[in-house]
């Protein structure tokens, strides 16, 4: 990463947290570069790479600005800006709606479309699901669970569908292990996979959409009731 995406990293930063507000103006090139030990090419280089995310808009005459978050084009810094402004819970629930918006639809497509070598990953990525809640090893079965949904998006055929939740890869990682420390949410995932797969070993479309549903609505519940309420107690 060079100087310019470095200080676009830490403009953005200073964006979420507040220190540059929201359609507040931002400070000239040669203060900024005085604030960030910067050159004033540097600074003009990191507010284009913001202003391409549409996270700035620049007035002639005026200067540069600060857009709303919902303006935003670029994925990884509305992921960042919601990451930061909402509890840990609330993170998750957004991110759990958006994921069954993709994942319902993959896993009807994956029922017809899977292949028998992507019905064996499937299963051993279940094993390492059970081995991990088994060894209380939170961490190996939060990478059976994304794997085994890795699959799923694979075995869509859709080449599009894998890439949409790349950005997500970091803050699917810190839920996952938010609700997976939980014993009864990792047995509840882990019955819903193995109605997941045999949906697909059946090569069921309806039944893989409903079973994918019903995990997706399981795990809010389990979100709700094990993760939120405990943290309201």
């Amino acid at each position: 990463m060079g100087l310019p995406e470095e200080l676009a990293d830490r403009l953005l930063d200073e964006v979420i947290n507040g220190r540059f507000a929201v359609e507040s103006l931002l400070p000239p090139e040669g203060e900024l570069a005085g604030m960030y030990g910067v050159s004033r090419l540097t600074v003009r280089e990191a507010v284009r790479i913001l202003r391409s995310q549409n996270v700035v808009e620049i007035h002639r005459g005026r200067g540069t600005f600060v857009n709303k978050p919902e303006v935003w084009t670029s994925l990884e810094a509305i992921v960042r800006s919601i990451n930061a402004g909402e509890s840990a819970t609330g993170v998750s629930e957004r991110l759990l709606e958006a994921r069954a918006m993709v994942e319902v639809g993959a896993a009807r497509l994956a029922a017809v479309r899977r292949s028998k070598e992507d019905l064996a990953e499937l299963e051993s990525c279940l094993t390492e699901m059970v081995n991990g809640a088994d060894a209380g090893d939170v961490d190996l079965f939060v990478d059976g669970d994304i794997a085994f949904h890795d699959v799923i998006m694979r075995a869509s055929g859709n080449l599009f569908v894998p890439f949409m939740f790349e950005p997500f890869g970091n803050l699917l990682i810190q839920t996952r292990r938010q609700t997976s420390a939980v014993p009864q949410i990792q047995r509840n995932a882990i019955a819903q996979h193995r109605t997941i797969i045999e949906s697909l070993v059946a090569g069921d479309e309806i039944l893989a959409r409903n079973a994918m549903e019903a995990h997706m609505d399981q795990t809010r519940d389990d979100l709700r009731r094990f993760v939120r309420e405990s943290k309201i107690r």
